[in-house]
């Protein structure tokens, strides 16, 4: 069993052997949750939970194929709008 010291700011280093296991670098956001056991810390989920619905919206399109010259104007006319 690791162990570790709470700060007078209340931070708390996680011992390298846990971080390792983990694979958890520097800046990852956790999670606290107080339980009745102790505290649990999670990672945070890097993108909030999508629906294949959501994502695949130009997946049945049937018309002209697109090149990458209409793809990049597209961009560029969207952007120019948005100012």
């Amino acid at each position: 069993m690791e162990s570790t010291k709470l700060s007078s700011k209340g931070q708390v280093v996680l011992p390298s052997v846990i971080r390792k296991a983990k694979s958890w670098r520097a800046g990852l956001v956790l999670a606290v949750e107080s339980t009745p056991e102790g505290v649990l810390l999670r990672p945070l989920k890097p993108f909030a939970p999508t629906r294949l619905e959501d994502v695949v919206g130009s997946a049945g399109y049937r018309g002209r194929r697109k090149t990458i010259e209409d793809m990049d104007a597209a961009v560029a006319t969207r952007a120019r709008s948005r100012k």
